[in-house]
């Protein structure tokens, strides 16, 4: 099991791992793939910046599955990661062996959240705009988003307060003063009311289910009221994601064609064969497949009946999330159907990660912060972390 692609044994100050998503200039960055392996970037990651000019040290980078779209992080060109028979995630495994105090990684598809909710860390995906995406790499620009892993509430709010803030250089981020909003020291809104979805908590697993069930208690004991609601355009938040995150997808690795940087094949007589072998032999099955379906979204037969519908369907993701709020302070979903991911699962379905995001779509599609804690997710309102965080302490 490969948890580091790269490591530095000098660092003495507060150690962070970022995953391979993130740009650094002392170390490569491969996004879990052969088409990137041994890359060297120019230019380092602004939250990375930020964290070093803070005081703390980047310890490594841990090991992704490829451009992050998988489950875990089973998918990397350096091999799945396994754990006594399961799928694990490298970055979960660093923090949880105190090799580091957090991670920061680049949530595309889920897999983040996920790898916490089956490691029993906490993770924050943040309001989007809030944190800067430049120095990752691009694959679903309108979604990712840089987020935080570490074991307990008060090191993640830590290191969040750290990364969060206006950034000139990404087009996405907000304003100061929204982002702002963010901060630790800023008074959080108590958390009275939180609506879990029906559908969302019924085709999961007995430890998941028990999961759920405890955190509900623990935030009954509390006096919040949970209350079991039925929502289920929510679901739909997953299809419209993976035609949204596949034609994004499709645009962003274009340029990844052997001719500029990365790999490039050594059998080819012309430049379409450059292009076709080189892509071929370094993307994998998965990643091939999603750029197929992408590009098929995004043709001119299915541009408006499929990729303009997805865009739709976000807006009434968005739509249904407030119509909640206005009743409660934060929606309560699983992060995964499953405690655990085996090899077999994914043999058996190589297209599992993207029927299992339909509990991290919504967040995804629209933007909302999410935290996850004790094996579940809370999404709130935008700029709610804060009160997410005091809620999370509650069960984590």
């Amino acid at each position: 099991m490969k948890l580091y692609t790269a490591k530095s044994d000098t660092v003495t100050a507060k150690r962070i791992v970022a995953d391979d998503m993130i740009l650094t200039k002392d170390m490569p960055t491969a996004a879990g793939s052969k088409m990137l392996d041994g890359y060297m970037s120019l230019l380092e990651a602004e939250a990375v910046t930020r964290l070093t000019a803070a005081g703390y040290g980047i310890c490594g980078k841990a090991d992704v599955g490829e451009f992050a779209i998988d489950l875990v992080g089973e998918t990397s060109y350096y091999g799945a990661p396994t754990k006594d028979g399961k799928l694990t995630n490298a970055s979960v495994e660093i923090v949880k062996s105190s090799e580091a105090m957090a991670a920061i990684g680049l949530d595309v598809n889920g897999s983040i959240r996920r790898a916490a909710a089956q490691g029993g860390l906490v993770s924050v995906k943040p309001t989007y705009g809030t944190v800067s995406r430049y120095g990752t790499i691009p694959v679903a620009c309108s979604g990712e988003t840089v987020c935080v892993t570490a074991k307990n509430t008060d090191d993640c709010r830590e290191v969040l307060d750290v990364i969060v803030g206006h950034d000139d250089k990404d087009g996405t981020s907000l304003s100061e003063t929204e982002c702002a909003k963010l901060k630790k020291a800023m008074p959080a809104k108590s958390i009275k009311k939180v609506a879990m979805i029906s559908e969302m908590c019924e085709n999961v697993d007995a430890e998941t289910k028990a999961k759920i069930d405890a955190v509900r208690a623990k935030l009954a004991a509390k006096g919040i009221e949970v209350t079991v609601v039925s929502e289920p355009m929510l679901s739909s938040a997953r299809v419209a994601w993976n035609i949204l995150m596949s034609a994004e997808l499709c645009n962003n690795v274009s340029r990844y064609d052997g001719v500029k940087y990365g790999y490039r094949t050594e059998n080819y007589t012309c430049i379409d064969d450059l292009y076709t072998n080189t892509r071929t032999e370094a993307f994998g099955e998965l990643l091939k497949t999603v750029i197929l379906y992408g590009s098929d979204a995004l043709s001119t037969d299915n541009y408006m009946k499929v990729y303009d519908k997805g865009l739709r369907v976000r807006r009434l993701i968005c739509e249904c999330f407030a119509k909640l709020f206005g009743q409660y302070d934060a929606v309560l979903l699983p992060a995964c159907s499953k405690a655990a991911y085996t090899e077999d699962m994914v043999a058996a379905d190589k297209y599992i990660a993207f029927s299992e995001n339909v509990f991290t779509a919504p967040a995804s599609i629209t933007g909302l912060p999410t935290v996850t804690a004790g094996g579940v997710q809370l999404i709130g309102p935008a700029f709610s972390e804060n009160a997410l965080f005091e809620a999370a302490k509650l069960y984590e």
